[in-house]
């Protein structure tokens, strides 16, 4: 029978990672002379369950992984990794590591092991292949142990330019025009991992030259950006949102960034904020951008305050995209395209794509997406941008409903809307677009759009331009239309 030191050995070095080398050890968990952070390291150190757990975060960490779930089962302790929003099992491992690697985490995490009753939530940060990356730790008692999940941040990313995170030329112009204005409000929504930090960092990329002053607070802070001044919330200390956006108040600030407004002393601190000559940029969740409007009255906020102050709302998801190299070129069928508001007569002759799975075992799978069909994530956006009318209607207290199709008579491109130009662009497959953002709600905004841009003939459905005088598919009248 193999014993638990003969187990760990077996999966930690059972994956083709190195001996460990001669002349001094390394500890994985102290830091090396003249570095912040600890390096990551596959090498077998005096303790197995050490070199198991780094050899579990460098593969996250080269899959490009978000997200790194470890979770208790009845039979066996379970690594799963979050790749491009979709969870993928990493490995399986004995249930009786359970404690160890539940304990080496919270450790490296700093948090109490002895607790195991309550939730806890740290931080890690580690350095691997010349990058720093934080690890936001949330551990949670279970029935069969203390399930962890961890948050990846890479502290030193790149950050893409607007430019490359929204590809419809309309909506990039109005998300730059309103981050350019010197004071009011822009509110980005969506649910968690939606990529809104990432849009807010761009936005702000943009706006930050040495004669602006940028301030931003946020739990946790995930990027960093030269030139701006950055600070993090302490709940245990009473540091709030709210209390570091008063503070923010007294060192002559132009651009502030609020990382998440949950509150209703947030909410109005930064509606004040934007009524006295500051931009404020600032996340809220909701499902699309009407529903903000709905949310922050929901916080007490008063309708006329938001009107007054807000300039737009941007509304996100995430979508896969489809892989490049081995995607499928298929026409759809007229049930298919009707499912998601299409016209068939219109769209039947395009050429779409879907994602090719790996099912083979005797063939290779693609190199570039490893047989998942899906390669990456490109944004889906909705950006409502206020107007006269749509800021009397808010103060007037009206419906999310009539909202929504105010904007969409202002021209809104909505979220399903944005999300079928992808699919037509031939970056993503409409499997993936009903999987993040078809919605009863969306769908009928979509046909409210199509119903403003063309008449529909009663007899087959198909799509009339203005000049035509009967339907060119059945030819019945315009009269009767």
């Amino acid at each position: 029978m193999l014993t638990e030191p003969d187990i760990l050995s077996r999966h930690v070095d059972g994956k083709g990672l190195p001996p460990t080398s001669g002349g001094s050890p390394h500890l994985p968990g102290s830091a090396p002379q003249g570095s912040d952070a600890p390096e990551l390291t596959p090498h077998a150190t005096g303790s197995p369950v050490v070199s198991l757990v780094d050899r579990l975060l460098m593969e996250a960490l080269s899959r490009g992984a978000s997200d790194i779930h470890v979770e208790p089962q009845e039979e066996a302790l379970v690594v799963r990794l979050r790749l491009d929003g979709v969870l993928e099992e990493l490995e399986t491992l004995p249930k009786t590591l359970t404690p160890a690697v539940t304990s080496r985490l919270k450790i490296m995490a700093e948090l109490d092991i002895a607790e195991r009753r309550l939730p806890q939530d740290g931080r890690i940060r580690r350095s691997w292949q010349g990058k720093v990356f934080d690890l936001r730790v949330s551990t949670l008692p279970t029935r069969y142990g203390e399930k962890v999940c961890m948050r990846l941040l890479d502290s030193g990313t790149t950050h893409l330019g607007l430019e490359r995170l929204i590809t419809d030329p309309a909506a990039l112009a109005s998300v730059r025009a309103m981050g350019s204005k010197p004071f009011g409000m822009v509110l980005v929504t969506g649910p968690t991992g939606s990529g809104k930090s990432t849009t807010l960092y761009a936005l702000l990329s943009e706006r930050n030259d040495p004669g602006i002053n940028i301030s931003t607070v946020e739990d946790p802070i995930e990027y960093t950006l030269p030139g701006i001044s950055q600070t993090q919330v302490n709940r245990e200390k009473g540091y709030d949102f709210a209390l570091a956006l008063r503070a923010f108040m007294r060192q002559d600030p132009d651009v502030l960034l609020v990382g998440e407004t949950r509150d209703q002393e947030t909410a109005k601190t930064a509606i004040e904020a934007a009524l006295t000559g500051h931009l404020v940029l600032t996340t809220l969740h909701c499902n699309d951008a009407p529903s903000a409007i709905a949310r922050l009255t929901e916080m007490g906020v008063e309708p006329f305050m938001v009107g007054a102050s807000l300039l737009g709302i941007v509304s996100q998801r995430l979508v896969r995209r489809v892989c490049p190299d081995c995607r499928q070129a298929y026409h759809p069928s007229e049930h298919e395209l009707g499912r998601f508001g299409l016209l068939s007569s219109q769209e039947q002759s395009i050429t779409l794509f879907k994602a090719h799975r790996h099912s083979d075992p005797d063939a290779p799978p693609c190199p570039s997406c490893q047989g998942l069909g899906y390669q990456g994530r490109v944004g889906v956006y909705e950006v409502l941008r206020l107007n006269e009318t749509l800021a009397s209607a808010i103060a007037q207290r009206a419906s999310t409903d009539r909202i929504r199709k105010l904007a969409i008579d202002s021209g809104m491109k909505t979220l399903l809307g944005y999300g079928l130009e992808l699919v037509r662009q031939g970056l993503t497959t409409l499997e993936e677009i009903e999987r993040m953002i078809l919605t009863d709600a969306s769908l009928e905004s979509e046909r409210r759009v199509k119903a403003l841009h063309t008449i529909t003939c009663r007899g087959c459905g198909a799509g009339m331009h203005d000049d035509w005088l009967e339907c060119p598919y059945c030819l019945t009248p315009r009269g009767i239309h």
